[in-house]
């Protein structure tokens, strides 16, 4: 699945907590920005793992499923190329 993260945390420590568990599973777009292909498990141990660190009480973090017919529909303008993580074998 195709899932665009934001987050919100006030407190430099667990932004940087956060930021860096997010990179480990997608592609870090804008400041608090990330596009992540996931499997369910993945996506399942990665929001087991945000929760552990967040305070919900003055922390958001969102996550926006995209579906594979919205996937084309994406526009940029500018900023980093998307990573082709696709591995081709002969």
């Amino acid at each position: 699945m195709f899932i665009v993260i934001s987050y919100d945390i006030p407190e430099d420590n667990r932004r940087t907590k956060i930021h860096k568990i997010l990179k480990s599973y997608g592609q870090w777009m804008q400041f608090s920005v990330f596009e992540c292909e996931l499997t369910d498990a993945q996506y399942a141990k990665l929001r087991s793992r945000l929760s552990k660190l967040i305070k919900p009480s003055e922390d958001s973090i969102r996550f926006y499923f995209l579906c594979g017919c919205c996937q084309p529909k994406i526009e940029r303008i500018g900023g980093e190329q998307v990573r082709d993580d696709t591995i081709f074998f002969a």
